[in-house]
């Protein structure tokens, strides 16, 4: 498994279900809670790690909101994202869609421009500078509401205000309690705007939730959907259409939507036919990153390196990338893998 491991590490990479704020390192967090001792936030990276130990997916919303409060204003905001892509070129990603909530920013004060003035600078930044290309997801904190999807959409449709990077539109927070379908109307703006529909669904809740974000919001790829296992209808629907879960395993763990590894549903969404691609949710929170959930699933799934790079190709085929950014990144990994297995 170390030369797994090895191969792994210089593996190009795409990543499609990764948070904003639940990207930021222990270091950036405590730095970021220096900035603002009114926080609960420890500012000792070695107590965070405590901190981020989950009793359950309710637990993990409620930290994750304390984190979300010290990003108040756009230099945290520029700071957070530039130091994210940092982190990801050092596990050689080279494609991200970064789920961003600028609800949370937004109704904190942030001017709403200069909030994405500065994701845009950081973006370019990271192009440049760290050859990591980053795209945005905006999603709907679902727990706050219809109020924040107006908002929301409406950030994200506004000529004048919507960042060039912006490709998709999402829906997260908790499940339980915050149905799918009222959210209709907001999706249906998003997607004539052209944004590609990437809900959260079925994480802690049942197959239905899935059905919903599918038949409702338009969903072209699923958050999670570790339910969708117990609806063999649903399975057959998402491999026939193509339509990929974004598996993050780890992440399933530590808020206790899946028991443990062992017990996760990987290999049988991938038994039957159903498209997946790995993806480390909100890595430092869960002590993970891309790298080891990529471990994770050779674990999981039995895949050795060109398994591996088969995985890696699925998340740049059902990314949002452009085709000639497809092709490249398809050829990094080929080339990377032969002369990985050539003696």
């Amino acid at each position: 498994m170390t030369d797994l491991h090895a191969f792994i590490a210089g593996l190009p990479k795409a990543e499609l279900h990764v948070h904003h704020v639940g990207s930021a390192s222990p270091r950036i967090v405590s730095a970021l809670a220096a900035r603002h001792p009114d926080s609960k936030v420890p500012t000792d990276p070695e107590a965070l790690v405590d901190y981020f130990t989950f009793t359950d997916f309710g637990h993990f919303i409620e930290v994750y909101l304390s984190v979300v409060d010290l990003v108040r204003t756009p230099d945290d905001v520029r700071l957070l994202t530039f130091e994210i892509a940092r982190d990801m070129a050092r596990q050689n990603i080279r494609y991200a869609e970064l789920t961003i909530t600028p609800w949370s920013s937004t109704r904190r004060g942030i001017d709403e421009r200069a909030f994405m003035d500065a994701i845009e600078d950081a973006r370019k930044a990271a192009e440049s500078e760290l050859g990591v290309v980053l795209r945005w997801c905006f999603d709907i904190p679902g727990e706050a509401g219809l109020e924040s999807a107006r908002e929301t959409v409406r950030l994200a449709v506004t000529e004048s205000l919507r960042p060039e990077g912006l490709v998709s539109f999402g829906l997260g927070g908790p499940e339980v309690g915050v149905p799918r379908p009222q959210f209709k109307p907001y999706f249906d703006q998003a997607i004539a705007a052209g944004l590609r529909s990437v809900p959260h669904a079925g994480e802690t809740t049942g197959p239905q939730t899935v059905w919903d974000a599918l038949n409702d919001l338009g969903a072209e790829r699923i958050g999670h959907g570790t339910s969708s296992v117990r609806d063999p209808k649903l399975l057959a629907h998402l491999a026939e259409h193509r339509i990929p879960l974004e598996v993050c395993p780890t992440s399933n763990v530590a808020t206790r939507a899946v028991p443990s590894l062992e017990e996760h549903p990987l290999a049988r969404m991938v038994e039957a036919g159903v498209p997946v691609t790995i993806n480390s949710d909100d890595p430092p929170m869960f002590g993970t990153d891309l790298n080891t959930e990529y471990a994770v699933a050779a674990r999981l799934l039995g895949l050795d390196e060109r398994g591996l790079a088969e995985l890696a190709k699925n998340a740049v085929e059902f990314s949002f990338l452009d085709t000639a950014g497809k092709n490249r990144l398809v050829t990094e990994i080929d080339t990377y893998t032969a002369g990985w297995l050539t003696p």
